[in-house]
């Protein structure tokens, strides 16, 4: 392997300690070097490590912005099932609080359960009217093939073994069911200018960097094929690349760090936030269509 660069948690500041990016000379995928152990890693994720919806003038905006920036994630799990023709259970991976459940349902008559490896998360998203499930994927109560549809947002850099999850999602699938999965893309442009100041690398909570390449490799040795690609998020791309300029103005880690301001202070920072990812948005935009997008949502299905 070979060292791209050093980093440390510019986002949340849970340590100190620096950590390599390496790239392997072989088949140039990029992960963190050295990987925590489990139990080093849990100290890496704050507590809250999801949105909880709270009252006040600035969790009134950063709610309504999140409803309004997850349509892109609505819009494309809709499409998957309607393609698909297939019936069943929506299982979203990694729900957290459980907002994309809760506006899935709110859509339409879809049955979506939520599933987390924290406790608090699933109770959230309980608390929210999203049936949730405190479980790690290859331990889901579910029957096989009762899923419609498997999402994973931003879970697979996260985890030690992507493709367990995905030989477990390949379990739960009805036998034209979707798999929708969207990770941080390496090969972006906004890695190219950033570095290791890049938003999608999160050191250390991402284990794995992945490239479209690398990607599609790990759905095909997982017995997927992709039908559907998508380059830009609107949740995703321009607060990334605003979090990239600005990590101290991020509205969760001002939480996650309990960074002490006024309501007033809260709230103008997060509208200038708001402003400087809506800045982003040209930018964001253009490497999407070039295919360089900081995000990579893909739908697949199992090989027939």
């Amino acid at each position: 392997m070979r060292t791209l660069f050093s980093a440390t948690d510019r986002l949340y500041r849970t340590t100190e300690k620096y950590f390599l990016i390496v790239e392997c000379r072989n088949c140039r995928l990029i992960r963190l070097h050295p990987q925590p152990t489990p139990a080093e890693l849990r100290h890496y994720y704050p507590s809250d490590y999801w949105f909880v919806p709270e009252t006040g003038a600035a969790d009134t905006l950063e709610q309504a912005y999140r409803r309004f920036v997850l349509r892109d994630h609505l819009r494309f799990v809709e499409r998957a099932l309607r393609d698909s023709g297939e019936q069943g259970i929506v299982l979203d991976v990694g729900c957290g609080g459980g907002l994309f459940l809760q506006m899935l349902s709110e859509r339409g008559k879809v049955k979506g359960i939520g599933l987390d490896f924290s406790l608090d998360a699933a109770t959230v998203a309980a608390r929210a009217g999203v049936p949730a499930i405190c479980a790690t994927l290859s331990r889901a109560p579910l029957a096989p093939e009762s899923c419609a549809a498997v999402t994973m947002f931003h879970v697979l850099e996260h985890l030690y073994d992507p493709a367990s999850y995905l030989d477990s999602a390949r379990r739960l699938l009805r036998p034209g069911g979707r798999l929708i999965v969207q990770v941080p893309n390496a090969a972006c442009w906004q890695f190219l200018l950033f570095g290791e100041r890049w938003n999608g690398i999160d050191v250390p909570r991402h284990l794995i960097d992945f490239r479209l390449s690398d990607l599609e490799m790990l759905l095909d040795n997982c017995g997927f094929e992709a039908l559907r690609f998508k380059h830009f998020s609107l949740r995703d791309n321009p607060a990334g690349m605003a979090t990239s300029f600005a990590p101290w103005l991020d509205p969760m880690a001002r939480r996650m760090r309990g960074v002490a301001e006024s309501p007033r202070m809260r709230l103008w920072r997060d509208l200038l936030y708001v402003a400087l990812a809506a800045a982003s948005i040209p930018f964001t935009l253009l490497e999407a269509a070039c295919r360089a997008g900081s995000t990579i949502m893909v739908e697949a299905r199992k090989k027939k």
